[in-house]
Order: structure tokens, then sequence, then C-alpha cells
């Protein structure tokens, strides 16, 4: 018999899909009354993604906000944990079903506030509201959201009427699911929340803050490649400076976004 001893079999892992939230970065703190997204997904392997990153990410590690995925696939129904079935009335693809995604979201919405003007529920949809910076604010202003994350053909839509989801759109195209839409989403929301930007004047002269897309940058070096900084912006004028600023935000609006022009000037008028 020999004296080298042979490893020990320790058994097989078994692992089981779980209908619990996911609470990303969950060593972090999670400061009472922090804002909150509650996100819905196939594929919760993607976040936190680029919302781990920079400011949102450093924001989420100090608990100014939280992220808890709720992955889909354990509320699928049978041996394999189907989500989706063929469209009624025939068609190409699948659709997420009403019973699934009804699952999800009452697990979503376990401990949230049932009126949506504290807490939206939103599925990720090419056919939605078009996402922008005023639904940005209003949804900072919330005590969180749930996002739902589209995926096939899109979502029975029975359930969307059921639980009163809104159906907001990142822009005109389509994307394989929401996952993307979602992070992109979230961080122009996150940013906005109280202590995640050091500077809160740099959220007031933005794009699309005003109704106007943002005036040019410029920094050093003063001359480069023959191209020099406007002198107005190195005149120490303060009241010139602003004045230059709003004339070039304006130019920009006029030739870039007529939409957003026509509707700053309906406004004005109003």
């Amino acid at each position: 018999m020999s004296d080298v001893e042979k490893p020990r079999s320790h058994g097989r892992y078994s692992i089981a899909a779980s209908a619990r939230p996911r609470e990303l970065m969950s060593d972090n703190p999670r400061l009472k009354g922090a804002w909150m997204a509650r996100v819905i997904t196939l594929f919760p392997e993607a976040f936190p993604g680029t919302l781990g990153l920079s400011l949102t990410g450093k924001a989420l590690a100090e608990g100014l906000w939280h992220l808890e995925t709720i992955p889909l696939r354990p509320f699928g129904i049978g041996r394999h944990r189907n989500v989706d079935d063929t469209p009624a009335g025939g068609g190409a693809g699948m659709v997420l079903r009403a019973d699934v995604v009804a699952a999800a979201f009452d697990q979503a919405a376990i401990g949230t506030s049932p009126d949506r003007a504290k807490w939206p529920v939103v599925y990720l949809s090419p056919r939605g509201k078009p996402f922008d910076q005023s639904m940005a604010r209003a949804w900072a202003g919330t005590e969180g959201v749930t996002m739902l994350c589209g995926r096939f053909e899109g979502v029975d839509q029975r359930v969307l009427d059921h639980y009163a989801v809104e159906e907001v759109s990142l822009g005109d195209f389509v994307l394989t699911g929401g996952e993307i839409a979602a992070q992109a989403m979230l961080d122009a929301v996150v940013r906005l929340l109280p202590g995640v930007l050091g500077n809160a004047a740099s959220t007031e002269e933005e794009s699309h803050s005003r109704g106007l897309l943002e005036h040019p940058q410029y920094t050093r070096p003063a001359d480069w490649e023959g191209r020099e900084i406007p002198p107005v912006l190195t005149s120490g004028n303060h009241a010139e400076v602003e004045k230059w600023r709003r004339a070039e935000a304006e130019r920009l609006t006029r030739e870039r976004r007529p939409d957003l022009w026509a509707a700053l000037q309906d406004k004005a008028t109003q």
C-alpha cells in the first residue's frame, strides 16, 4: 500500500436557481432611505456592469444607492424553467409569459411603495416613451425604480396592463435585450442623486438640463495645432463668458436638435 495519501472526494455541489433578489456589492454599507433600483433580467451577471465603475460605482460602494437583480429564470415553468412561449396568432420569435413575469414583479414589489409616483415600474421597450433628462430627474426624486429587461419579441401585454407598467425606450433602435438600456438609464438617474457628483452645479450646465445642448468645452494647451481657445474664455470677464456659453448652446441646439429648439420656443411663448 502506498504511503501517499489519496485526495478525498468532497462530492458534487448542487447548484439551484434562486428567486431571491441579488444585492450587488452587498458588502457595502446600506444607507437608510437610499435610492434603489431593482432589475428583473434573464442575465443578472450583466450587472452592475458599467454602473460599478467611476462615480456610479463609487456611490454604489458608499451606499448612496442600491442595486438588486431579480433573475427571471427561476420563475420559469416546468423542468426547463421556460420563461417564454410562441406568440398568439402566430409569427416569428417568442414572447415572455405573463405568469412568469408576474411572479418576478411580485418578488420585486416586496418592500416597495405601490404608488407609481413614488416607485415607477417600467418595461424597457423600443415602443415606449422616449427616455430623457426630465424623466431621469423625475426618477431621481422617487424612492426607487423597478425595471424589466425585455428579451425575444416582447412581453405578454396582459401582465404590463395588470401591473400598470410604463414602457420606456432608450431610442429609436432595437437592442437584443434591455440590459444595456437599463444601465444607461440608471447611470443618468444615479448621477442626479444627492452626493453622487461632487459639484452639483455640473448637472445644471450639462446638455438637456435647461432644454439646450451643452456649450463647447476647452482646456490647456491654449494653442493646439494652430487652434486657439476662444479669447472670451480667458478674458476673466465672467458675465461675457456666460453670455458666450449661452449663445453657443443656443446655436448648437438650433443646428443639431431643431426639435428641442422648437420645443423651447413654444415654451417661451406660453
